[in-house]
């Protein structure tokens, strides 16, 4: 047996052995999966636009227009037309003064925390943040302060442990794998007495919180007090890639410091029409936005009332946390026998003992399908793992012994 095998078998003993899946056709409320018809409630399609004919035809229209692929990267010769039209939408959309395509929202995130945090500087970072902030954090020479979720408490002991230092504030805006959102206005306002910059993954909030679906920044006001903010192209607006929004001088610092925009492939023509088409029927029709928050409540209610305990919200993301990995792994796939997909989540993607199943509604759902939902969900989690299935405080505490933690393989 190969060392590879070895290491094979060791995720398999742990519970943490992945498979892909394959959907036929496009991403909606149902889906064939590995050619069985399912309710899809794992997708972060929020807004139902990924096949909106609109959004479809823009994409091969562009296809025909400019071209499959933009041939270079942004600073050789892959910088289109096309990729600056969809810039000046965003910035306006979102009322910000500058913003920068990038491939991926891995990539913006790695690739603007590694940018701004520099060698003798201190990153604070949520204890749940995404990877790719974790990531960005690791590629970073500076050192990194995890501090417990949402809890500004231990936020402000850092920063004053770290005075005088070079000091750069992420989060998530909406916390992918908990549904739950910031503090923005308290951090806001820690970082302007520390003066320290902040940082704001809006991927999913973007088309699901604030007004008209512009992100929980624009919910709070805090469009001028936020430094940088980071978006997704790939969930609510249903096609790929992801923006980083500023004012012009970060923009042209960027340009040339960020080495996941300088050194990839420019968006695909398409991918970036497709974006602009859903951006222009979100502006135009903001009630996608209104639709997927009922429907978030009706998929909470339905839960509660099948005996699954849900914390409130109004965010799409609904975890199911079941505590064990094989557990959770059973119960979707208990779920998917009786025709509903909800996937499995289990470490690294959450601390270990949180495994969940992760729910993410659409706009597109019914009410009658995600009542049904919730009666499926019900059946597939047995009583004795529902003490485990909580929305509480999901993190591992993060302790204060030292002044600057160590990110953990699990974040």
């Amino acid at each position: 047996m190969n060392e590879i095998e070895e290491r094979l078998d060791e995720i398999r003993e742990r519970g943490l052995y992945r498979k892909l899946r394959c959907v036929s056709g496009p991403q909606g409320p149902r889906v064939l999966l590995d050619g069985r018809p399912v309710l899809l409630l794992c997708s972060n399609n929020y807004l139902g636009l990924a096949d909106h004919p609109r959004v479809r035809e823009a994409a091969a229209e562009a296809a025909m227009r400019y071209g499959a692929g933009s041939g270079a990267s942004r600073l050789i010769s892959g910088n289109m037309t096309i990729h600056r039209r969809l810039e000046e939408q965003l910035a306006r959309f979102k009322g910000a003064e500058a913003c920068l395509l990038f491939g991926s929202g891995f990539l913006a995130n790695a690739g603007v925390v590694s940018a701004l945090a520099r060698e003798g500087d201190v990153v604070f970072s949520d204890a749940l943040n995404h990877a790719s902030i974790v990531d960005g954090c690791r590629l970073s020479r500076a050192e990194t302060f995890v501090y417990d979720h949402c809890d500004v408490d231990h936020l402000e002991w850092g920063l004053r442990q770290a005075e005088g230092r070079g000091a750069l504030i992420v989060t998530d805006g909406v916390f992918s794998m908990d549904g739950d959102t910031a503090p923005l206005p308290e951090i806001v306002e820690l970082a302007q007495r520390h003066d320290a910059r902040v940082m704001v993954d809006e991927a999913h909030g973007t088309g699901c919180v604030g007004p008209g679906g512009r992100g929980l920044v624009a919910e709070y006001g805090l469009e001028d007090e936020v430094d940088v903010i980071v978006g997704t192209l790939g969930k609510a607006l249903g096609s790929y890639g992801a923006y980083v929004l500023c004012d012009k001088p970060m923009s042209k610092y960027l340009i040339n410091t960020a080495r996941t925009l300088i050194f990839s492939t420019a968006l695909s023509p398409p991918a970036v029409a497709a974006a602009i088409a859903a951006l222009e029927l979100l502006r135009e029709q903001p009630r996608r936005v209104e639709k997927l928050r009922r429907n978030a409540a009706v998929l909470r209610e339905a839960l509660a009332e099948s005996g699954l305990p849900v914390e409130p919200g109004e965010t799409p993301i609904v975890p199911l946390i079941v505590g064990d990995a094989d557990a959770a792994m059973a119960a979707s796939e208990r779920a998917l026998e009786r025709g509903v997909f909800a996937q499995a989540i289990r470490p690294p993607t959450v601390p270990a003992g949180t495994s969940r199943l992760r729910l993410a509604v659409m706009a597109s759902h019914t009410k009658s399908e995600l009542r049904e939902a919730g009666r499926v969900l019900a059946a597939a989690i047995p009583a004795s793992a529902r003490e485990s299935v909580a929305l509480g405080e999901a993190g591992a505490t993060l302790g204060r012994s030292g002044v600057f933690d160590v990110l953990a393989d699990a974040a």
